[in-house]
């Protein structure tokens, strides 16, 4: 069966019988390919039951229906799985991870932005995690920015109202800076962060984000926040 070159897609051959058949084929992949949403990029298993038109990435080590096919888009079309082969620069929006990602030619890199042609990247990184307060003057989270992360700044959303004795409102930063992300925050709940660095830092070695008190201890309460920044790829090889 003759297919287009870049999604793949089945074409009718002359006096094809069924040509519905084909035709709809076509469509469902062209409908999954041309807006790609990725259910996984992870699972080595074809879920029982799929939803006509659910795209998947076939990793290595994929069994039962999408066992010789790691490395392709399968797509359930018709009842049964249609596999498509990805190109170098696709974008996709990863479901279960709910994030964006750039096809390298291997796999789906979150956040790249820019890709040379041997390799070398570069990512956009955000971050996010909720922190549960602990009792005490300060707070370090266990989230931490990754290692050779250049960090723009830190944004965040208070969840659940800081309490504490004495608690007046709180600094955000690292330690040895414990105020470069904010200073005199607000400890009411829905207050947010919006803390642009004076200039980017770059962190070597995860590093916990630091909460220090102002006024008191802390005794309670959850903060949800977002480390943005870039990280770097180097070339292959």
């Amino acid at each position: 069966m003759s297919m287009t070159t870049q999604f793949g897609l089945p074409l009718l051959a002359a006096a094809q019988a069924q040509k519905h058949v084909t035709v709809n084929e076509a469509l469902a992949v062209l409908d999954a390919m041309a807006q790609i949403r990725l259910v996984s990029v992870t699972s080595t298993t074809p879920p029982l039951t799929a939803t006509e038109g659910a795209a998947y990435f076939v990793p290595v080590g994929a069994v039962n229906a999408w066992d010789t096919h790691a490395g392709n888009i399968a797509v359930f079309a018709n009842g049964g799985w249609v596999f498509v082969s990805p190109k170098l620069g696709w974008r996709a929006w990863i479901e279960d991870q709910a994030l964006e990602a750039m096809f390298d030619g291997a796999g789906w890199v979150a956040g790249l932005m820019a890709r040379a042609p041997n390799g070398a990247g570069t990512r956009q990184v955000v971050i996010e995690f909720d922190h549960v307060i602990t009792a005490g003057a300060s707070n370090d989270t266990q989230i931490t920015i990754d290692n050779g992360m250049l960090v723009f700044g830190v944004t965040g959303r208070v969840l659940t109202a800081l309490s504490g004795s004495g608690l007046t409102g709180w600094d955000l930063g690292v330690a040895g800076a414990t105020n470069r992300y904010g200073a005199g925050l607000s400890v009411a709940k829905g207050a947010w962060i919006n803390a642009m660095a004076y200039q980017p830092q770059a962190y070597w070695g995860g590093t916990p984000l630091h909460l220090s008190a102002n006024g008191g201890s802390f005794s309670a309460g959850v903060v949800r926040l977002a480390v943005h920044g870039l990280k770097l790829i180097p070339p292959q090889g």
